[in-house]
């Protein structure tokens, strides 16, 4: 971890990944509506990387990494952005916006999951429980009758649990791995890289390309606010924090993304919320808590001293 923390920096990074990530379910959603899914993920993260190598070459950046890094950009490039966003993106197609964040609230599961499996970290009691609550919630969200029997909703789903396995994996391998030092320009290699492998595969499944200016005004401005705020702003954010804090308090900001995600759905796009829905994310959310807290039971704490004094 970085010993040198910015406690301002901190502060306005979680705010990008809380708010700002919370909207980008509805503009892609927006722009998924007449954009193909990789072609708009693709012109999205290659524009912002070209942004982001212009700027920090006017603030005077050094922009040459190693071949190492440059490898390691791309594994996470392709982890969080060519699989983890376009497939997610893809899946909107079929599933509501608020859903999707929904179903992406329970990534604390996964990451501590993950940490278990691939690094042998003890699952503590709490984490336990939030666990539990976390597999309950997603059971109530994704069981929903009217939901299920839409035309494509399974297999959305099951994408975006598939995309969580990838982001999930991508949180704990950046955090060792060997990447630029400077937040921005490691966040502009990541783009580039996982924005052309983006571009590959909208060209093998055949995807049509059209020009931005035959596009509607909603999903033009939908763009436009994905590549500044949605890309450069929020994604450098999370780069930062990944470095700066653990990867169970960067997964926290699904505390809050699907509940701007479900409002801003459910005014722009009039999503459905289900009173099922409410209960579920009350429970999911409840277990993500559970899951990040580092406060014990308060009983659970006196059985272990009275063990101990006996």
């Amino acid at each position: 971890m970085n010993s040198d923390k910015n406690p301002i920096l901190i502060v306005v990074a979680f705010f990008s990944i809380y708010v700002i990530w919370g909207s980008t379910y509805l503009l892609n959603k927006i722009a998924v509506t007449e954009l193909p899914p990789f072609m708009l993920a693709a012109i999205r993260f290659i524009i912002a990387s070209l942004l982001i190598f212009l700027i920090a070459k006017i603030i005077g950046l050094k922009l040459g990494i190693s071949k190492i890094q440059l490898k390691n950009t791309a594994i996470a490039g392709f982890l969080f952005l060519t699989f983890g966003n376009g497939v997610v993106v893809w899946a909107l197609k079929y599933v509501d916006s608020g859903f999707a964040a929904l179903l992406v609230s329970a990534q604390p599961l996964v990451v501590l999951l993950l940490m278990r499996f691939l690094e042998g970290k003890r699952i503590q009691l709490m984490s336990f429980i939030g666990v539990f609550l976390g597999i309950i919630g997603i059971f109530l969200l994704v069981s929903q009758k009217g939901f299920i029997a839409n035309e494509g909703m399974t297999i959305g789903m099951i994408m975006i649990f598939v995309c969580m396995l990838s982001w999930g994996y991508g949180s704990l391998f950046v955090t060792t791995a060997n990447l630029p030092s400077n937040f921005f320009v490691n966040t502009g290699y990541q783009m580039l890289t996982g924005g052309v492998m983006l571009l590959l595969t909208s060209v093998a499944f055949g995807e049509s390309w059209s020009n931005p200016l035959h596009w509607s005004q909603p999903v033009q401005f939908s763009m436009l606010a994905l590549i500044i705020f949605g890309s450069i702003v929020a994604f450098t954010s999370f780069n930062y924090l990944l470095k700066t804090v653990s990867p169970e308090k960067v997964a926290t900001s699904t505390y809050v993304n699907p509940i701007i995600a479900m409002l801003l759905g459910w005014y722009f796009l009039n999503e459905e919320i289900t009173i099922q829905s409410i209960i579920a994310a009350c429970i999911l959310l409840s277990g993500v808590y559970f899951i990040n807290t580092k406060k014990k039971l308060v009983m659970f704490a006196r059985f272990r001293k009275i063990k101990k004094e006996a």
